[in-house]
């Protein structure tokens, strides 16, 4: 199991960690366009709305990095299978349990696809700060 270095750079940890938090509104919510949020969710015709939607979260991600720690703009492609994976398991489960937005089943979902996306920007910036160099 990879270790935490017992030094971070706390400058990086918290400037990537806020960074994520933003590109989390700006990619999630407010770049997310009605064709990527309905049609990712689709059962069928979904590829291409998803991946137009995680190539933007890849984007914001590889920028961050650029910034911050460019040996690791690698993490924007672990970003995209990452956010992907958890749209998509998101998307299937809601058709199956066949939640909407008026039952408390498909804003726990949505809770728990926020909280992953977090978590895993949160081991991103710990990545980041490790490194620990601002370029």
């Amino acid at each position: 199991m990879p270790t935490i270095p017992e030094q971070l750079s706390a400058h990086v940890l918290i400037w990537a960690a806020a960074l994520f938090i933003a590109k989390q509104l700006i990619a999630d919510f407010i770049l997310q366009t009605g064709w990527m949020a309905k049609g990712k969710e689709q059962p069928k015709g979904w590829l291409l709305p998803l991946a137009a939607h995680v190539a933007v979260h890849a984007a914001a991600t590889l920028v961050i990095c650029l910034l911050l720690a460019p040996s690791l703009l690698w993490l924007a492609l672990i970003d995209l299978i990452v956010h992907a994976t958890i749209d998509r398991s998101k998307s299937l489960l809601q058709l199956r349990l066949r939640l909407t937005p008026d039952q408390s089943g498909y804003w726990w979902m949505l809770g728990l696809d926020q909280t992953l996306h977090h978590a895993t920007h949160l081991v991103f910036s710990v990545a980041l700060a490790a490194v620990g160099t601002i370029a």
